[in-house]
């Protein structure tokens, strides 16, 4: 049963969901730019940089779910290193994969990818608030129309079923299905995703360059 007590100290659950950071699966929009090794470099130092990230906000437990398992190196190393839950995605598509992320938690959870290393552990301290105000919902918008964070304090499948993912107007339509379920939330912040080149040089701007992969690494 999930826990119904809320309050400043009530644990919120942060999920976060990766891909493995295998060449060519991997940050592929990235590839023209980086090469297929390197974009996946860069996917191994973002799950790194996402997990501390979750693990620094200090507001409930972390589990970090691996795509296509949780088998990869990487994953068993930071869960080792970290002592943070493993699970494995599955099949389906991201929404379904989000949806069992939140309803694997008997807590009210936050979803977050390693797609949005502006994120801190700030900004999940502040979605967690949003849950223990009483709010149904706490979404942190993308710049590019989606989003990157979304805090829920128990599953909606409404909000994760036949959606258009990686388009412009998921924030919008999860905005419209929100109304429509009659839910309250909140929005703290926008904020953007790493996706394409250009959004290389915005590490640098906010001080992440060490995630960048040198050209001869």
């Amino acid at each position: 049963m999930r826990n119904s007590s809320r309050g400043k100290n009530e644990r919120i659950a942060i999920a976060v969901l990766a891909k493995a950071p295998l060449p060519g699966f991997a940050k592929t929009r990235l590839i023209p730019a980086l090469g297929a090794e390197r974009a996946a470099l860069l996917q191994a130092r973002l799950v790194e940089h996402s997990v501390a990230t979750a693990c620094a906000a200090r507001i409930g437990p972390v589990t970090l779910w691996g795509a296509p398992d949780e088998s990869h190196p990487l994953f068993q190393s930071i869960g080792a290193r970290r002592g943070v839950a493993l699970a494995r995605q599955g099949g389906g598509d991201l929404g379904e994969r989000m949806l069992a992320a939140v309803a694997a938690a008997d807590m009210p959870v936050l979803v977050i990818g390693a797609d949005c290393p502006a994120l801190t552990a700030d900004h999940l301290r502040m979605a967690a608030d949003i849950l223990r105000s009483g709010a149904d919902a706490a979404i942190i918008p993308a710049e590019d129309g989606g989003y990157a964070l979304i805090g829920l304090r128990a599953p909606a499948p409404a909000l994760f079923s036949a959606m258009h993912w990686s388009v412009p107007s998921v924030m919008e339509e999860t905005r419209r299905r929100l109304r429509d379920l009659g839910m309250t939330w909140q929005e703290p912040v926008t904020l953007w995703d790493l996706d394409l080149p250009e959004d290389i040089e915005r590490l640098r701007q906010i001080g992440l360059h060490d995630l960048i992969p040198s050209a001869n690494a």
